[in-house]
């Protein structure tokens, strides 16, 4: 008889889940995380807590959720296969270009630009300042990507928790100080806080970078010895409830900042961004050297991550196609993309970021929640995934298209009109009704094709 593994029900101790819950919370927590909150409480007013309440579902359970199923079925790529080899593919691109060289890059660059710069800039010739400090950032980046590890680790091990102390200091100065009344909702919050944060959740981009953070958690948890399968699972899941707790204690904070700051200086929800209403809150209570401290702290902290997401997206597409570049030349490709879209603006950044995320975050939605059906119930019909991402993808990419066009001032009334004849639409849930009906199809066929084979 061979002895016992010693690893074989080895659980984490309280200090090591700790570790775990901090480094789940510093892959979410970046630039976005800072931004939204905020502008969701200025614009909310007096039912930011509404609207924090749809923000957080999609925000924070979500992206946990995504973060646990994707840790079970050994890697995002074995969760979308289940649908087909060619949409896991397509899938992984798309996101990896969302969270990569199309937004969430080029935003580390205008944010931080937003939150440093601006304050103190001339308008006058703005854009040429925004091109030279796009440049020294990029270029500074992209060195640093070519080995992140020697710098990412530091700055985060430091910028994370001086984040959050910053959080914290502002959380308490608005707590104490005093502020005309929450203002009325107004602008995208003036009607149905609670979705409107729902979607603005969205912005965030974590359910998406979720889909791939899970397995490095959950090999994270097995390098501490934790091998066995229930149990890794089981310390995935405890790390993702502590993170989601983190998470939704600063959104809520950050959340309150953003009214307060709403009460002293309103913004303009088509121009102005959660940068805008923290610079404007910082200014008033500390002074420009509370707003210069703040600007430095998203320097560094937006400089910390982009490397990563340029690793991160380099390493992906030398993966899937490494016969077209090297690793050095996925990095030149897309440092070169986000330096020309970080050039635009965060506001527009945005305002175009908006439809592409309508379109994907209903499709990895729906294959997360299809995940935690698996073991009971959709390994037993197969075909499920397909139809239910199918008729999810016609209904949320035909919305994305749609208000894409819109955003670049045109209109496709034809299919505004299509996409609001099915319910919730208005409340940009349209997809539901599509993905339960591919749910119903995918069972029949499920069905069906048994049915045959016997």
């Amino acid at each position: 008889m061979g002895k016992p593994n010693p690893h074989s029900h080895k659980r984490l101790d309280t200090r090591q889940r700790i570790v775990v819950g901090i480094t789940f919370f510093s892959m979410f927590f970046g630039a976005g995380n800072l931004i939204f909150p905020p502008y969701l409480g200025a614009l909310a007013g007096n039912r930011t807590l509404v609207g924090m309440v749809g923000f957080v579902v999609s925000a924070v359970g979500l992206p946990i959720l995504g973060v646990i199923v994707v840790a079970q079925a050994g890697g995002f790529g074995n969760l979308s296969v289940r649908v087909s080899k060619r949409f896991a593919l397509v899938l992984g691109v798309a996101i990896m270009l969302t969270i990569g060289p199309l937004f969430a890059i080029p935003r580390t660059a205008s944010t931080s630009f937003e939150m440093a710069v601006v304050p103190f800039a001339s308008q006058q010739n703005l854009w040429l300042v925004r091109l030279l400090y796009s440049l020294v950032f990029f270029g500074l980046a992209f060195l640093v990507a070519q080995h992140p590890d020697k710098l990412s680790q530091v700055l985060g091990k430091v910028m994370g928790p001086l984040l959050l102390v910053m959080i914290v200091v502002l959380f308490a100065a608005c707590l104490f100080a005093k502020h005309p009344g929450f203002a009325n909702p107004q602008g995208s919050y003036a009607h149905h806080q609670l979705m409107q944060g729902f979607i603005d959740g969205y912005q965030t981009m974590d359910l998406l970078a979720g889909l791939y953070f899970g397995i490095v958690i959950s090999a994270n948890i097995s390098s501490m010895g934790v091998e066995d399968e229930h149990d890794n699972r089981a310390e995935t899941g405890i790390g993702g409830i502590f993170t989601g707790i983190m998470l939704a204690i600063i959104y809520a904070m950050l959340g309150f900042v953003g009214a307060v700051s709403g009460s002293y200086q309103a913004i303009d929800g088509a121009t102005d961004t959660g940068a805008t209403v923290l610079t404007n809150l910082t200014d008033r209570l500390f002074g420009h050297v509370g707003t210069m401290f703040v600007g430095l702290i998203f320097i560094v902290a937006c400089f910390n991550v982009c490397p990563g997401l340029i690793s991160t997206c380099s390493s992906y597409f030398h993966k899937q196609f490494g016969t077209v570049l090297d690793y050095r030349g996925w990095t030149i490709v897309f440092t070169f993309i986000a330096l020309v879209i970080a050039n635009i603006g965060l506001s527009a950044i945005i305002k175009l970021s908006v439809p592409v995320l309508e379109a994907l975050y209903p499709i990895a939605i729906v294959l997360v929640l299809l995940s935690l059906l698996h073991g009971v119930f959709t390994r037993h019909f197969p075909a499920v995934y397909f139809w239910t991402v199918l008729f999810t993808a016609i209904d949320s990419v035909a919305n994305g298209i749609a208000n894409l066009v819109a955003a670049f001032g045109g209109r496709l009334a034809w299919l505004e009109t299509a996409c609001n004849w099915l319910p919730l639409n208005s409340v940009a849930l349209g997809w539901v009704v599509p993905a339960l009906a591919g749910f119903v199809v995918g069972i029949i066929v499920s069905i069906a094709a048994r049915t045959h084979t016997h």
